[in-house]
C-alpha cells in the first residue's frame, strides 16, 4: 500500500505534485491545520504530515496519530511541533534548514542597510511631503567591522556578502574551526572581543539555553558606542528592554529586528523608537524561499517514506538514500541482534555495549545504535522504533556504549552486542553475507552460522549424546515441523547450543515438556520480524 501524506497548511502545487510523482498518496487540505479538532479526527489515516507554521503538532494531536511516521516542516522553525512528544511516539520530525538560507541572509543585509541609512524613517518623511535631507545622516558599511554571532549556514552567507561590501568581518561561533574561518575570510574571535570591536552586530544562532539573551544588558554594555544591531534569527536572543534603554541612551545607534521574543508582536518596548527598524518575521518571505522549502520538504518526506532515507531530522540521525541502500541489511541485523538480547532477558538491563568491527565501523553508527536499542526494547514495548528507542532507553537509565575497531577476524565486518544486568552479561554477534541476509555468527562466545527465521527455538545444554534426538522426538510428538537446525558448542563435553527453525510459533506446553527433561539449561522460543 502506498504511503499517504496530509498537507494541512499552504504548500505550493509543485510540492504537492512531487508527492504524487513519487508514488505517495497526498491529500491537500491547507485550511485543516487551523482546525485542531478536525485535524485530530483524520490524522490517524496518514503516514506523513506536511506543515508550515499554522498547524500545531501538539502532544494531543500526536496521541491521535496512530499511523504517523514523519512530520515535515517547510521551513526552519519547529516551535509548532512538540518534538519530545513526537520522539516518544516514534515520529520523525524534519525541517528544511537550507531552503531559505539565502533569503534570510539577504534580509539581514537589507536590515543592516536600513539601520545604517535610516531608510524607513526617510521613506515615511518623504511620503509625508517633507524634504528633510539634512535630518537623515547615515553611515557607510564600507570598511566597517561586522560582528557575526553564529557563522553557520546563514551566518556564513552573511559573512560572504559583507566581505563583498568590503566590510571587515569578525565571527564568534564555538563550532567554527580555524580552517572554516579562513575559507570564509573572517577572523574568529571570542564574544567579548567581537562586542568591543564591531560597528555592526548581526545574530545567526538558534535559541537555546546558552544563547538566550546572548545580548543581555551586561553584554550590550560591552559593545562599542554607536554600534548597530541586527537580528533576523530568533526572538529571545536579545534582552529587548535592555536594548531599548541602550537605544534611548544613544549607546546603541540603531537596531533592526525581524524577530521578537513574543510573536505575533503587537506591542514591544522597541516599537516606535526612531532609531529602530522592525519587520514582521519576513526573513524567509520571498517567492523563491517559500517554493524551495516546500519542494525540499516534499522530497525529504517522500525519500523517507519510500526508501528510509532521513534528511534534516531533528530527533533521529540522518541517513542518506545511499546510506539507506547500503545499510539496510546491517540495520536489519542490528535490530535482530537487539531482539535476540531482548528476548533472552527478563531482568532489568543496566547497559548495552555495541562493538562494530571492520567495514561496518565506518557506517552511520547512530542509526545502527538506534536499531539495536529498538530491537532490545521492542520485546517489552512493541511501539518502540528507531526514533523513540534512545529516549526510552535513557528514561530507563540504560547506559549505551559504542566501540569501533578495524577488521580483526574472519569476517570483513560484524556487530557484537553485549547486554549487562545485575547478575550477568550476555552477548551475540552477527554479520551480513554477500546475499544481504543477516546471520548470527556467535552466541555466548560460541561460534555458529545461523540464519534468522521468523520462528526459532534456542536451547543450551551440556554437550552429551541424545540431545538432537530428544529435540526431534519432542517436536514430532507435538506435531511441530522443524524446517532446519543449527548447532554449536564451545568444546567436546562443554556447553552446546541448538537453534531450531520452526514453521510456526511454539506452544508453551512444548517448552515445558523440554524443560521437564532436565537436559537443558535454557529453552527459549524466539520470534523475529524477517519480512
Amino acid at each position: 500500500m502506498a504511503p499517504r501524506v496530509l498537507v494541512s497548511d499552504e504548500l505550493s502545487e509543485t510540492a504537492v505534485q512531487i508527492f504524487r510523482d513519487r508514488g505517495v498518496e497526498v491529500d491537500y487540505m491547507p485550511k485543516l491545520g487551523k482546525d485542531k479538532e478536525a485535524l485530530a479526527a483524520v490524522i490517524d489515516q496518514y503516514d506523513g504530515l506536511a506543515i508550515r507554521s499554522a498547524t500545531k503538532a501538539t502532544e494531543k494531536l500526536l496521541a491521535a496519530a496512530t499511523r504517523l511516521k514523519v512530520i515535515g516542516r517547510a521551513g526552519i522553525g519547529v516551535d509548532n511541533v512538540d518534538i519530545p512528544a513526537a520522539s516518544k511516539k516514534g515520529v520523525i520530525v524534519m525541517n528544511t534548514p537550507f531552503g531559505n538560507s539565502i533569503t534570510t541572509a539577504e534580509h539581514a543585509i537589507a536590515m543592516m542597510f536600513a539601520a545604517a541609512r535610516q531608510l524607513p524613517e526617510a521613506n515615511a518623511s518623504t511620503h509625508a511631503g517633507k524634504w528633510e535631507k539634512s535630518k537623515f545622516m547615515g553611515v557607510e558599511l564600507y570598511n566597517k567591522t561586522l560582528g557575526v554571532i553564529g557563522a553557520g549556514n546563514i551566518g556564513g552567507i552573511v559573512c560572504d556578502r559583507a566581505i563583498g561590501l568590503h566590510m571587515k568581518v569578525v565571527a564568534y561561533d564555538p563550532f567554527l574551526s580555524e580552517e572554516r574561518a579562513k575559507t570564509l575570510g573572517v577572523h574568529k574571535v571570542e564574544l567579548d572581543e567581537l562586542l568591543a570591536r564591531a560597528d555592526f552586530i548581526t545574530l545567526h544562532v538558534p535559541l537555546t539555553d546558552k544563547t538566550r539573551n546572548i545580548l543581555s544588558a551586561e553584554n550590550l554594555a560591552k559593545t562599542k558606542k554607536g554600534v548597530r544591531i541586527i537580528n533576523c534569527a530568533r526572538g529571545g536572543l536579545i534582552d529587548e528592554k535592555a536594548l531599548a534603554e541602550a537605544l534611548k541612551s544613544g549607546h546603541v545607534a540603531a537596531a533592526a529586528l525581524d524577530v521578537f521574543e513574543v510573536e505575533p508582536a503587537t506591542e514591544n518596548p522597541l516599537f516606535n523608537l526612531p532609531n529602530v527598524v522592525c519587520t514582521p518575521h519576513l526573513g524567509a518571505s520571498t517567492t523563491e524561499a517559500q517554493e524551495n522549502v516546500a519542494l525540499q520538504v516534499a522530497e525529504q518526506m517522500s525519500d523517507f517514506l519510500l526508501t528510509g532515507a532521513v534528511q534534516n531530522a531533528l530527533n533521529m540521525p540522518n541517513v542518506t538514500a545511499e546510506e539507506a541502500a547500503v545499510m539496510g541489511p546491517w540495520i536489519k541485523l542490528a535490530s535482530h541482534l537487539g531482539a535476540f538480547i531482548g528476548q533472552m532477558t527478563e531482568e532489568p538491563i543496566k547497559a548495552i555495549n555495541i562493538l562494530y568491527d571492520g567495514t561496518v565501523a565506518g557506517m552511520n553508527l547512530a542509526a545502527l545504535n538506534s536499531a539495536v536499542i529498538a530491537g532490545v526494547l521492542k520485546t517489552q514495548n512493541p511501539d518502540v522504533n528507531l526514533v523513540s528507542a534512545p529516549i526510552v532507553a535513557k528514561d530507563k537509565g540504560i547506559q549505551i556504549s559504542t566501540t569501533r575497531q578495524d577488521k580483526t577476524g574472519t569476517f570483513d565486518a560484524y556487530i557484537k552486542v553485549t547486554m549487562v544486568t545485575d547478575t550477568r552479561e550476555r552477548s551475540v554477534a552477527g554479520t551480513c553475507f554477500s546475499d544481504g541476509k543477516p546471520r548470527f555468527i556467535q552466541i555466548k562466545g560460541i561460534n555458529i552460522d545461523a540464519e534468522i527465521g521468523e520462528h526459532m527455538l534456542y536451547t543450551t545444554n551440556e554437550d552429551v549424546p541424545g540431545i538432537i534426538g530428544l529435540l526431534g522426538m519432542t517436536m514430532g510428538k507435538n506435531n511441530v515441523n522443524i524446517a532446519n537446525f543449527t548447532l554449536g558448542r564451545s568444546g567436546a563435553g562443554q556447553e552446546a547450543i541448538a537453534i531450531l527453525y520452526l514453521d510456526e510459533a511454539l506452544d508453551p506446553k512444548v517448552v515445558n515438556t523440554l524443560e521437564s527433561t532436565g537436559m537443558f539449561q535454557q529453552v527459549k522460543p524466539l520470534q523475529f520480524e524477517v519480512a
